[in-house]
């Protein structure tokens, strides 16, 4: 088959092209001065956000009032939410992490209650109207692509309707597959860097996250497909997968811990319903393994979360398996995830999206996973009602599955009588005794 011929019009129009791109490079301080008093800027998430061009921003504190600071949670710095900054900045909170959850606390920051799945509709429908996207990104192709690397998420579809998209062009950025280009003639203001890649390693499980592990283990099925939540939990499961066959992966992320799994073939992809040998995701969050691992692979295909999150879609999957943490659950079900009393810890994130997807999921299993205590098993995590101020992120009409170190309470379909039972088994020895009073009293047991 003869070679397609490279014309004098593709080349000068690809020249073209690369120029354009030169024209619009500059440094991180020149970018972020398009940035005005009450305008709405967007940050790239998780590992991917461009921690150069925030800086370069939160610089700018002593000209700007107003400025609104939207994001999920990232790594690294958020110095746009340091404490004398609020009349500058106003960091809006659509998941809360850790580099943000002072300043919420303290008033000089917002909390987004949103499901993860919801959060671009908000976007596309002029709901949440963005003036400036800061992104980081891999440098292009041969053909002008860049990728959103280790997190499309939210962010692809904030740049189809920012005003104005600056982007932090860096080769360590590793080159995602799926739907996650973005051609760089999109791009307002370009900046050229070559930092690390901000990275979140996972922590070492404690003996109580191995146990709850096992028992989570316990009831997966060869052929299942994955979401795995944030946290040592849904990492340790991992661990005591190593015995299963082929698993799959639709998940609004990954972590460094599934890298063994895909080595060793457990994760295969194969059994799927849904994109058979491909594993879905919106983002990763990890370290340098994961990237490296994830670069340029076949086996991914990055989506935005409005794909990734969407239950309809979820549910598509056989054995759907969503594993997601607990902050408390009360005796009849009711789950808190996001806040503990009033104090806003996290957010909504996809716990919702993928617990429904999953219930309707040809055999698949909505499970929540908890430590039975807390603070060196002085407070228990299952408990009579939540605390004053704490926020129902799940409902009980939405448990199927809660699960500890002391076992697993299926509660879907059951009666308060029969949920409270439940889990009162599968709480601290220590706090049952306590808890069943609470239950008698109510006439629920």
């Amino acid at each position: 088959m003869p070679k397609k011929r490279v014309t004098k019009k593709i080349l000068l129009e690809a020249l073209s092209a690369f120029e354009s791109y030169r024209e619009k490079c500059c440094t991180a301080e020149e970018a972020v001065e398009v940035i005005q008093s009450n305008q709405t800027v967007y940050v790239h998430s998780g590992c991917a956000h461009p921690e150069r061009l925030t800086k370069a921003m939160a610089k700018r504190a002593p000209e700007l009032r107003n400025v609104k600071v939207v994001h999920l949670m990232t790594a690294g710095s958020a110095d746009y939410a340091k404490p004398g900054l609020q009349e500058s900045f106003r960091h809006v909170g659509l998941f809360v992490g850790g580099n943000v959850r002072q300043a919420v606390k303290e008033g000089r920051a917002d909390f987004v209650p949103v499901h993860l799945g919801e959060i671009e509709e908000l976007v596309s429908s002029g709901a949440m109207p963005i003036d400036v996207a800061l992104v980081q990104v891999s440098p292009p192709n041969k053909h002008g692509y860049c990728t959103f690397g280790v997190g499309v998420d939210t962010t692809k579809t904030v740049c189809e309707h920012a005003r104005i998209i600056i982007a932090q062009v860096n080769p360590r950025m590793p080159r995602t597959r799926g739907y996650t280009y973005i051609h760089m003639s999109e791009f307002d203001y370009i900046v050229e860097t070559d930092d690390r890649i901000l990275e979140l390693p996972m922590g070492k499980p404690s003996e109580t996250s191995h146990r709850i592990a096992r028992n989570i283990a316990d009831i997966i099925e060869d052929g299942s497909t994955l979401q795995l939540g944030i946290g040592e939990i849904p990492d340790a499961v991992l661990y005591y997968l190593k015995n299963k066959k082929d698993l799959g992966i639709h998940s609004e992320m990954v972590s460094d811990a599934s890298v063994e799994l895909f080595d060793k073939g457990i994760i295969n992809n194969e059994k799927k319903t849904v994109h058979p040998g491909k594993a879905i995701l919106g983002f990763v969050l990890g370290t340098k393994l994961l990237y490296d691992f994830v670069d340029d692979n076949p086996m991914f295909e990055f989506h935005p979360t409005k794909y990734t999150n969407d239950p309809s879609v979820i549910a598509l999957n056989d054995k759907m398996i969503a594993i997601n943490s607990a902050i408390e659950v009360d005796l009849t079900g009711q789950v808190c995830a996001d806040s503990v009393g009033y104090n806003i810890y996290s957010g909504f994130g996809g716990q919702v999206d993928f617990m429904r997807g999953a219930a309707r999921s040809r055999g698949g299993k909505p499970i929540i996973a908890l430590p039975a205590t807390a603070r060196n098993d002085t407070v228990s995590r299952i408990v009579p009602h939540l605390k004053e101020g704490a926020g129902v992120v799940t409902s009980r009409a939405d448990v199927h599955y809660v699960v500890t170190e002391f076992g697993a309470a299926y509660l879907h379909g059951k009666s308060v009588r029969e949920r409270a039972r439940a889990l009162i088994d599968i709480a601290h020895p220590n706090f049952r005794e306590e808890l069943t009073k609470f239950a008698v009293e109510r006439r629920w047991l």
